[in-house]
């Protein structure tokens, strides 16, 4: 009877306990839903001067159509926001150096970077240069957006994101789109790291052992030399690595002419290789006006598409990469550090007086020192705030641009004379552009400011008092690379090298490694009567031309020392794999971890932990000592480690003790797939498992990687977070129509059915059809109206 009553007891409180669960279930259900974008109906903005139709199709994907071009860019402002608004927030805050007034103290550092590295600064000087048109733009595009901000804050439609942070979202003004395109141009087009952990390296190791972790190196500048060897600069034990941009932030595209296709027009595929978070760093929309009718993607917070293509030309870019940041070396006034040594004489510092506000407690005071050359970057990376040396920075995208006006000629240009002629304003980060046109036309260029130096190549931090080692200007417009309708029939490019010797400037000499491009170069030049599926097709190809090059000294290497055939099982698998990264297969899991694992092995002791993590480039690396050791080349790393064989063996059988350990001795149950698993974290999601749960999509297995054209880069545990931002295919045969895949959806809110649909597409290469002619079937119709 008692037991009896004790389980009634706890079914009473289970029960009350449930019913609990199940309220505050719903009620946080109903408040993830209250702030949901309004997509059906109608809403009146005060800003309009006539209504605006905007429909979204069954992929999210807003058509925008407009009397004029000012309505135009108003309700694009207005409907990114409805979709993104605290992602476009966080991203003014992030590259305005302004994190830790809704973050707190954990994001002081980070504001000190950004605050340093002067992004904002450098959008402010920039909005002067551009024309009265984009301004306008910009004016009309911050109304859209303040429209929303406005209808939010009064009807609480302001998404959970602020709630949980506690602050609602300021004023949007053209600089704050200008900053984050500027934080763009950051994430595609620095290499100041490299050069210097190339200081490092010098200073640490000597000439013959820094050399091998250069691709080529400088050969008669001996003031360069002497420079770095006499006044170090303290790299190690102070950098926090988590700043750099990802290191595989790239692309891959092409163009085919109609002579190789089947239409006889031609075909042109993009993919951009960035993060994959939640929500996608593109907005795919489509944007129509007397003037124009243009679709594609843009990023969140600014207007018009860079991406994409209207109804007579397409286009698509990968980053090229080149040697756009410059580490000056110098001296500072011990008795007043804002001066610095120049000509002989010590010249006067402009000095920004930037504190910076922390949520809950007081103002951190902070400076941002500029020399001639640029900010002071080494007391905040490096805390070098009393060093007899210090870096500044030059940079290509710290100059005045004009990326957005380039951007709006673009979208209404209808040839190649006409978008080459819009390019010229595209200053930074420069990009590798393809194109095509209705009327045939395939092109290229790399198209961007590369400057050209009084001495030296941009390899090795420079002398800062020297007036010999400053830019003497850009390589001149009409003589960067270009191509128009090669007799090849197409163009490709994967951040590959795009030059031949016989090219007079230098842009650089740390390209990306080159299977990607190799493989693209590979099939469109085996094939004729190409088609679109073609393209989707190739975008989602997973044949590892890394294997190709060099798993069979590998495992030569590996049969010459495993003496008591240890490995024999392993051995005959990765011998008869097809070098396809499949996700279900072991041999790619195998192969990349085992890849992986060589630099870590010949580098990782020799370094301090953040100097190794600060160095990119360590596939490339790598290559260099597999292709030297393979020929008999000498080698300092290699003569010390104890040869070759020793260095790829060594790693194999740490990379498959490591396999073993997370998934067992059985190799035939091994599986790329329960490694290599997609995601896309939001970045709240960070904060705990709960948001890490209710905020980001599940993990998916799914193959390819780093290096195949179907970009999937990992980190060390498997999670996939960088690839394919957006894949895109166009036919020139109907511009109507295009092809995309925006992973992991395209709305930025929780309870949306486009919040993380297409993460399945992405996986498995479905993509959904865009239209412009306006034959869109079961969309959700939104009235924007004029007062």
């Amino acid at each position: 009877m008692i037991v009896k009553k004790r389980w009634k007891i706890v079914a009473w409180v289970l029960g009350i306990i449930l019913s609990i669960c199940v309220v505050a279930v719903v009620g946080l259900n109903m408040y993830l839903s209250s702030s949901k974008p309004i997509i059906k109906g109608s809403l009146t903005l005060s800003a309009l001067d006539a209504d605006v139709k905007v429909v979204r199709d069954g992929f999210g994907v807003p058509h925008i159509k407009a009397t004029s071009d000012a309505d135009l860019y108003r309700a694009q402002g207005f409907v990114q926001a409805q979709d993104r608004l605290f992602q476009m927030d966080l991203a003014r805050r992030q590259a305005s150096g302004r994190l830790s007034e809704v973050v707190g103290e954990a994001a002081v550092n980070t504001d000190k970077f950004f605050r340093t590295f002067s992004l904002r600064d450098a959008a402010e000087k920039s909005y002067d240069g551009y024309d009265a048109e984009a301004k306008d733009v910009l004016k009309w595009y911050a109304e859209g957006v303040n429209e929303f901000i406005s209808f939010a804050k009064t009807d609480n439609k302001l998404s959970y994101e602020f709630k949980l942070l506690g602050y609602e979202p300021e004023e949007w003004t053209p600089i704050d789109s200008l900053t984050i395109g500027k934080y763009m141009t950051y994430d595609l087009g620095g290499n100041w790291s490299l050069l210097a952990l190339r200081h490092w390296a010098l200073s640490e190791f000597g000439e013959d052992k820094a050399k091998e972790l250069f691709i080529n190196y400088p050969e008669g500048a001996p003031a360069i030399m002497e420079a770095n060897l006499s006044k170090p600069v303290n790299v190690s034990g102070y950098f926090d690595p988590s700043i750099l941009p990802n290191e595989f932030n790239g692309s891959n595209n092409w163009v085919v002419s109609g002579e190789k296709t089947e239409s006889g027009l031609p075909l042109l595929a993009d993919d951009p290789h960035l993060g994959l978070s939640t929500p996608s760093i593109w907005y795919q929309m489509h944007l129509e006006s007397p003037k124009q009718n243009v679709s594609g993607v843009i990023f969140a917070g600014i207007p018009g598409i860079i991406l994409g293509h209207n109804e007579e030309v397409a286009w698509g870019v990968t980053n090229v990469g080149p040697d756009v940041q410059d580490l000056y070396i110098e001296t500072p006034n011990p008795d007043d550090r804002t001066q610095f040594l120049y000509e002989g004489k010590w010249e006067q510092a402009k000095v920004r007086n930037e504190p910076i506000k922390v949520k809950g407690q007081e103002d951190v005071p902070f400076k941002v020192v500029v020399t001639r050359h640029g900010p002071i970057i080494s007391d905040v990376l490096f805390k070098q705030e009393k060093a007899s040396a210090l870096f500044s920075m030059q940079w290509t995208a710290l100059e005045p641009t004009l990326e957005l006006q380039a951007i709006l000629e673009m979208n209404k240009s209808s040839n190649w004379d006409e978008f080459e002629t819009a390019l010229e304003d595209f200053h930074a980060p420069a990009q590798n552009f393809v194109f095509a046109a209705k009327d045939g036309t395939i092109a290229y260029k790399a198209n961007g400011r590369i400057p050209i130096r009084k001495s030296g190549d941009g390899q090795l931090p420079v002398p800062g008092d020297l007036a010999q080692y400053g830019w003497k200007g850009y390589v001149p417009y009409n003589e960067l690379p270009t191509v128009v309708n090669p007799k090849e029939g197409f163009i490709a490019t994967a951040n590959n090298q795009v030059i031949d010797e016989s090219y007079p400037y230098h842009i650089t000499d740390f390209w990306a490694q080159s299977y990607r491009y190799e493989r693209i170069a590979e099939v469109l030049e085996s094939k004729s009567n190409l088609t679109k599926e073609d393209m989707m097709n190739l975008q989602m190809d997973q044949t590892n031309l890394y294997a190709r090059e060099f798993l069979k000294q590998m495992l030569g290497s590996v049969e010459q020392l495993d003496r008591n055939g240890e490995y024999k099982n392993i051995i005959a698998l990765l011998t008869d794999w097809n070098q396809v990264d499949s996700k279900d297969q072991a041999a790619p899991l195998i192969f990349h971890k085992w890849i992986k694992e060589l630099p870590n092995v010949l580098l990782e002791d020799e370094m301090p932990e953040d100097v190794y993590e600060m160095l990119p480039g360590k596939g490339n690396i790598s290559d260099q000592f597999l292709r030297n050791g393979y020929k008999d080349e000498a080698s300092a790393w290699l003569d010390e480690y104890g040869g070759v064989d020793k260095w790829v063996y060594d790693s194999f059988v740490i990379a498959v003790a490591d396999i073993e350990n997370e998934f067992g001795a059985n190799e035939k149950k091994w599986k790329w797939g329960d490694y290599h698993q997609l995601t896309f974290d939001h970045p709240l999601s960070g904060a705990s498992p709960i948001l890490a749960y209710l905020l980001n999509p599940k993990p998916v297995p799914i193959g390819g990687s780093n290096i195949t054209v179907q970009a999937a880069a990992f980190g060390d545990d498997g999670r996939v977070d960088h690839g394919a931002s957006w894949r895109f295919v166009a036919d020139l045969t109907d511009l109507s129509q295009t092809y995309h895949i925006v992973g992991p959806g395209q709305s930025g809110h929780v309870k949306s059915v486009w919040y993380y649909n297409q993460v399945k597409d992405w996986v498995e290469g479905n993509y959904h059809t865009t239209v412009i002619d306006g034959a869109i079937e079961n969309g959700y119709e939104l009235i924007l109206k004029a007062i």
